[in-house]
């Protein structure tokens, strides 16, 4: 059977990341071995009619459209989590080199669940009215890693919220011109939408906000010519890596020269990090590779250690002064909870004391040179390209079908991944920085059997 890769945002919630050390037990069993080329059950198939009616229950009361994605991916239904493994109701196990770049610290790291505990059990929700301590101490952890002077910190609960803030920081600066970039992902909220470059998203939602203008990415002439239009009136946009663009890596100094451009032309800097940011790419941020610092930064994902949402909208002092003089002028009840930043705080400390970053800068390499030596014998055919920086890799295909037919594959043995929403023939590997070798070592095999099944259906 042929599966295109889901074109809709309702993949999102697919999946989480890898393996464990840096705390963490070795799971009870050892993870299933891949079944043979002959005996390998088709992920399309029906759920078992003895299975609990989770599918029925997401068809009546979730939406038709995830309740026939739930059934295409197997039916399974996700229970349990440790490291770098998801545990399904039918007792599997699935290797998570997906998760959309949340689990750079893997699912559920013991430091994190245990501040989690530890503040549920004291204070989870704060009244609001008083001073709340834990979200002070979590801006103090987060602000000491970010580029100097961005100092300031409004936390969120998603990374969608986040860019909502800065549309509206922007605007308080009256800036009311927004420039992003062609395959840019900033979320779906109706602000962030409006700058997410994808009319799949957007045309259902129109009109979304004025006065946006699309440019090409790692183009800086493009994005001179647009901040001339709009001179003195701009917020700029952009991320240092496309995540959901399919990996999209530029040119170097490409940054440096947005840097550049936005201060020539009265512009204000937001990068987007919710992504890339936390280590993903082997940096703190994915700014660091070239000491540019942005007015504004945003952050999610790998904020939330894997256990709490957790987003936030880092500025300097000069770009944050609207938002600093009023602090009504831009609330939410659940920003900042207690429980929320607890998880935060942890995941920065813990980083801290593991060296997260310091692994995936060693690790990333390793594993983007090893999935590129698996799909070397179909490079020029399935295989168009495979990039990645730190432990962000996408791998290309010729045919959009391809991306489809192998995540299909490896979930079949037992290993997730994601497809790029903004670039369907992109399968994408967020892998986190605790996986060890023998999980590398089972992805690795299982990704070279899927390919060459993928392989063999297509050219068949």
């Amino acid at each position: 059977m042929t599966v295109s890769p889901p074109s809709t945002g309702t993949t999102e919630a697919s999946a989480g990341t890898t393996e464990r050390s840096a705390g963490f037990a070795a799971p009870p069993s050892e993870p299933p071995a891949p079944p043979s080329e002959s005996a390998v059950p088709r992920a399309a198939t029906a759920a078992p009619t003895d299975r609990p009616g989770i599918v029925d229950l997401y068809q009546k009361h979730i939406g038709s459209g995830r309740a026939v994605l739930g059934r295409v991916m197997g039916g399974m239904a996700e229970v349990r989590s440790e490291g770098v493994w998801i545990h399904t109701d039918d007792g599997r196990r699935f290797l998570d080199f997906g998760g959309y770049g949340v689990f750079i610290m893997g699912h559920r790291h013991p430091a994190v669940v245990e501040a989690v505990h530890r503040q549920i059990d004291t204070h989870p929700l704060a009244g609001r009215v008083l001073l709340e301590p834990v979200a002070a101490r979590a801006a103090q952890a987060l602000a000491a890693h970010t580029p100097h002077g961005l100092d300031y910190v409004h936390f969120v609960n998603s990374g969608a919220e986040a860019t909502e803030a800065a549309l509206k920081l922007a605007r308080a600066h009256g800036l009311t011109s927004v420039i992003t970039t062609r395959s840019g992902f900033h979320g779906k909220t109706l602000g962030a939408l409006s700058v997410t470059a994808n009319a799949t998203y957007q045309t259902p939602f129109q009109p979304l906000l004025p006065d946006v203008t699309q440019v090409a990415y790692d183009d800086p002439a493009d994005l001179e010519q647009a901040l001339a239009a709009q001179r003195d009136r701009a917020c700029v946009i952009v991320e240092p890596v496309q995540g959901e663009g399919g990996v999209r890596i530029p040119s170097p100094g490409y940054l440096g020269r947005v840097r550049a451009l936005c201060q020539a032309y009265g512009a204000l800097l937001v990068v987007d990090e919710i992504q890339t940011g936390m280590g993903r790419l082997g940096t703190w941020w994915g700014v660091d590779a070239e000491g540019v610092r942005p007015d504004v930064l945003l952050v999610g994902k790998g904020l939330s250690g894997g256990v709490v949402p957790v987003a936030a909208m880092v500025a300097t002092a000069e770009a944050y002064a609207p938002f600093s003089r009023d602090p009504y002028l831009h609330t939410s009840t659940f920003g900042a909870s207690p429980i929320a930043c607890a998880a935060a705080l942890a995941t920065v400390r813990a980083m801290e004391e593991e060296d997260t970053v310091a692994r995936a800068a060693a690790l990333g390499p390793r594993i983007l040179a090893a999935v590129r030596d698996v799909c070397a014998p179909y490079q020029g055919g399935l295989v168009s390209e495979v990039r990645g920086r730190g432990l962000l890799i996408g791998v290309e295909f010729a045919e959009e079908q391809a991306v489809g037919e192998l995540m299909l594959e490896l979930i079949s043995r037992g290993v997730l991944v994601n497809n790029s929403l903004n670039s369907t023939r992109v399968l994408r590997l967020t892998p986190p920085a605790v996986v060890e070798d023998s999980a590398l070592d089972l992805f690795l095999t299982t990704l070279g059997a899927a390919l060459r099944s993928t392989a063999d259906r297509m050219t068949g």
